[in-house]
């Protein structure tokens, strides 16, 4: 007989498998070998009923990891037979197509048994700043950009298959930070398994079954009930993504299709897929797409399987948004994170409060440094960087954000331990903000040097960019400004963010993120927001002057009310 839940116990239920993932998550934090992991906290974990429909997720988790881990977990667990899975059993696998999308989001994945029945599975998705390979967005395939774990047993019974690790070792440049990472994985997962185990003890449930399906099926109904809410429709829009120079631009196009409770996203016409690392697996694309409309539709809803019932994805095969094995696809976020902020310009037609304008962090800039110190001991650091977000309707853009991908920004201590090299600057930019009604977010310069004296490395330091914006800045909404460009220079010269840099002890690199763009006609900007942007460093007297229209004494820093007044009356009338 199906068990039922009073509302009381299912919120109480609900939270506590949350907080359990949570606690995973924490135990990431403390066993991390990688600050990419430890700092950025770009992994994320999650665990399943054991059909392999998403029950929980930790409360901050990588979007485009975690969509497209709903989706491929359960996809793994389908081809599993039951019969021959055991207590301490551990899979692992890092197959693009069949979860995040590229091969540095390594998966380890663990049946949960209670009472030695199987009652749910337990994943984490860490990104493995290393993992072999040509470090380059210009990569030509998959064969390219590391090495490739198929999902395979990495413990059998509790027994670890020494024979895998051992190829992972001899496969990456930093063998000892994997490892250790991966065994954090294993870490998180028994963590997981644990505290679902107790609970069920606790409450004296046989299995997770009937609890499952009371939070998904009330998670899709208020899911589709918030889409009901919204006229039907079909609502378009496209993005113009950049490619290196010589190539012709990328488009992904979006038709966004509302039907009493249902969302159909159909990317089709959207452009072909690449000979560089830029593709996309449609799990990395449904995942940007749900978290559009997610965002939109019910924030506050804690995420599973329900949320995504609502939603189709259509995406050719063959496209930019659905790239076929075996492409290159170790820079996918440079196209994947657009496909958030196409979805929103779409639906923009009918939520304009719902949405953001263009973010400088998408797609977020991710730096890869490696080489050897001066004592030959080989070092690999990732930082992942953000820019100015888009500002949205009543608010401005946060600055410096990774969006929508979410993460932190590493430390300056954290990175220079790392490695030997310097961070000499890390800064906002003025007027890198898109101008608006509401402001875009501003985006940071930041600036490294490569060490010349005692510390300097051994050989070249090598720098893989994984970023865009350098063309096309973010654009506004409803009548607001684009935000700044992105910049790579080495030396004070353009420098190539599509390829592989080899960098020498002296070399100074500056990397400016784009701000975001802006919400609404500049000159409606509330004079005082604009005073205060002035006196923060935000915006600069003469941008305050020529675009929001308001006059500042340089002298005294006040507003001149009755010569911005005149002022912005006479720019209203200017066609």
């Amino acid at each position: 007989m199906k068990r039922k839940f009073d509302p009381i116990a299912l919120e109480i239920l609900w939270r506590r498998l949350i907080s359990i993932v949570d606690e995973a998550d924490g135990s990431v934090a403390r066993t991390a070998f990688s600050s990419l992991l430890r700092d950025a906290h770009d992994y994320t974990c999650m665990f399943t009923d054991r059909r392999g429909r998403e029950l929980a997720q930790g409360s901050f988790v990588t979007p485009g990891q975690s969509g497209a881990m709903a989706i491929g977990v359960r996809k793994l667990v389908s081809g599993l037979d039951e019969s021959s899975l055991h207590p301490g059993d551990i899979f692992i696998t890092n197959d693009p197509w069949a979860l995040a999308g590229h091969l540095n989001d390594v998966c380890v994945l663990s049946p949960i048994f209670h009472s030695q029945k199987l009652v749910a599975y337990t994943a984490c998705v860490f990104h493995h700043s290393d993992i072999g390979g040509r470090v380059s967005s210009d990569n030509h395939d998959v064969f390219e950009d590391g090495l490739f774990i198929p999902f395979v047993k990495l413990y059998q019974a509790g027994e670890l298959n020494e024979a895998v690790l051992e190829m992972i070792r001899w496969n990456v440049r930093t063998p000892d930070e994997v490892i250790g990472d991966i065994r954090s994985q294993i870490s998180a997962n028994h963590v997981c398994a644990e505290k679902i185990c107790r609970m069920l003890e606790e409450y004296n449930m046989d299995c997770l079954d009937d609890l499952a399906d009371e939070i998904i099926d009330r998670t899709e109904k208020s899911m589709r009930l918030s889409i009901s809410q919204v006229p039907s429709g079909v609502y378009r829009a496209e993005g113009i993504i950049e490619q290196m120079d010589g190539r012709e631009d990328l488009v992904v196009k979006a038709a966004v299709t509302v039907d009493n409770g249902n969302i159909t996203v159909d990317l089709d016409g959207s452009s072909g897929q690449v000979d560089w690392g830029g593709n996309v697996v449609y799990n990395f694309t449904y995942a940007y797409v749900f978290m559009a409309l997610k965002s939109m539709f019910d924030p506050e809803l804690p995420n599973n399987h329900g949320c995504s019932r609502p939603i189709v994805l259509k995406a050719p095969e063959g496209s930019i948004v659905n790239c076929k094995f075996p492409v290159a696809v170790a820079a996918r976020m440079q196209i994947g994170h657009f496909v958030t902020e196409i979805i929103y310009r779409a639906m923009a037609q009918v939520l304009p409060d719902r949405v953001v304008a263009a973010s400088g962090g998408t797609p977020a800039a991710m730096n890869i440094f490696y080489g050897k110190r001066g004592n030959g001991q080989p070092f690999h650091s990732v930082i992942i960087r953000g820019g100015g977000m888009g500002a949205s309707e009543d608010a401005d853009g946060p600055h410096v954000y990774i969006f929508p991908a979410n993460g932190a920004n590493t430390p300056v201590e954290i990175f220079e331990s790392d490695t030997p090299i310097i961070v000499e600057q890390r800064s906002v930019i003025a007027d890198s903000g898109g101008p608006g009604k509401q402001r875009g977010g501003l985006g940071k310069v930041e600036v490294f040097r490569i060490p010349d004296d005692a510390y300097a490395p051994s050989g070249p330091v090598n720098l893989g960019i994984q970023a865009g914006r350098f063309r096309y800045p973010p654009h506004g909404l409803a009548d607001g400004q684009y935000g700044q460009l992105a910049q790579f220079s080495v030396n004070g010269n353009p420098g190539n963010p599509y390829g592989l840099t080899q960098l020498v002890p002296g070399d100074v690199i500056t990397m400016d993120a784009a701000g975001g763009g802006g919400y609404g006609p500049p000159l409606e900007r509330d004079i005082e927001l604009v005073a205060n942007d002035v006196l923060d460093g935000y915006v600069s007297l003469h941008n305050a002057k020529t675009i929001y229209g308001v006059i500042i004494d340089p002298a005294t820093m006040a507003v001149d009310m009755e010569a911005t007044l005149s002022y912005r009356a006479t720019q209203r009338k200017i066609p």
